[in-house]
């Protein structure tokens, strides 16, 4: 078997220490060097693997591989990939000495990048850090919330799915922020990004028994219905209208009226339809019986008729007088 020079990757988002079997087994029966002392290297020491540190060059690594059968590159957080180029390099010139193998000793899980957008955001809402965020509150934020979750409907509707994952990122942003500025409330009254998370993975896990807890359901409609009865639950809500966000625009707080109150089963009588208010209710309504979404009915109706302000104004441009 020809000997080796093997080159560790590990990922600097999980604890120091977390890894894969194989990579335990390699660094216990190796000689193990690094080109700085790290966390992952201690971690290493701790569990009674020696370290040594030496300079990044491959003569040295090649040096340490001595008449072992293999010797193992621990590399830093970035992979060290100029240092990797480098030794490939050197072992082309002498094929027989030792091959080249590449081992990851842990990978980043699903959704790793969250934990470098909470590190970036802490260093920007931090003293040192972005003046603009440190100056905010959730109040002064609440605008911007809004208005990037617009945009990333209005990528949906374009079916734009790069323009959808951007603008996606700027609602997280608004996420993150809001969860970073909420660290600093009084004693008592703080609460970080774990626990918006926390709570959403709680709620859920709950509300999807039929997931979670084997529960059988017939259909969609039966799933939405316990969805509803759980949420009710806890809540602990006296109106089948409470918790309905009342900021919403008015055609989509009318649609979402009209559903809870069809939900729980009540027959309340529309408006006369006497002022434009009521016409316009009763226009919801007959919409939702329709299956017809009215505010994106009338956003559309609005874009196209935007697209015949557009025509016009560009018939009616003339050449400079």
């Amino acid at each position: 078997m020809p000997r080796r020079i093997v080159l560790l990757v590990t990922s600097p988002r999980l604890p120091a220490g977390l890894l894969t079997a194989a990579a335990w087994d390699v660094v216990r029966a190796h000689p193990v060097v690094a080109g700085a002392d790290s966390e992952q290297a201690g971690a290493l020491r701790a569990a009674g693997v020696s370290v040594t540190v030496i300079e990044p060059d491959p003569e040295r690594v090649v040096a340490a591989l001595g008449d072992h059968e293999a010797v193992v590159w621990l590399s830093g957080p970035v992979g060290d990939e100029d240092f990797a180029r480098r030794l490939g390099l050197r072992l082309a010139r002498q094929p027989d000495l030792a091959e080249l193998e590449l081992m990851y000793g842990s990978w980043d899980p699903p959704g790793a990048r969250l934990l470098d957008a909470v590190a970036v955001m802490d260093r920007l809402a931090s003293p040192g850090g972005d003046p603009w965020k440190r100056a905010q509150n959730h109040r002064t934020l609440a605008p911007y919330l809004l208005e990037e979750s617009y945009e990333a409907y209005d990528a949906i509707e374009a079916g734009d799915m790069d323009a959808l994952r951007e603008e996606l990122g700027d609602v997280l942003l608004q996420v993150v922020l809001h969860a970073r500025l909420a660290e600093e409330l009084p004693d008592g009254e703080g609460w970080n990004v774990d626990d918006v998370a926390g709570g959403l993975v709680d709620k859920m896990v709950r509300r999807n028994p039929h997931v979670f807890a084997g529960q059988s359901v017939a259909d969609l409609e039966e799933i939405t219905d316990n969805w509803e009865r759980i949420k009710r639950a806890e809540k602990s809500r006296d109106s089948a209208l409470d918790g309905i966000a009342l900021s919403q625009p008015a055609l989509a707080l009318a649609a979402k009226i009209l559903q809870r109150v069809e939900r729980a089963g009540l027959r309340v009588p529309l408006p006369d339809g006497l002022d434009l208010g009521g016409v316009l209710l009763r226009q919801v309504a007959e919409a939702r019986a329709a299956g017809i979404d009215a505010e994106a009915a009338l956003r559309r109706a609005t874009l196209d008729f935007a697209d015949d302000v557009r025509a016009a104004e560009q018939k009616n441009v003339g050449p400079a007088e």
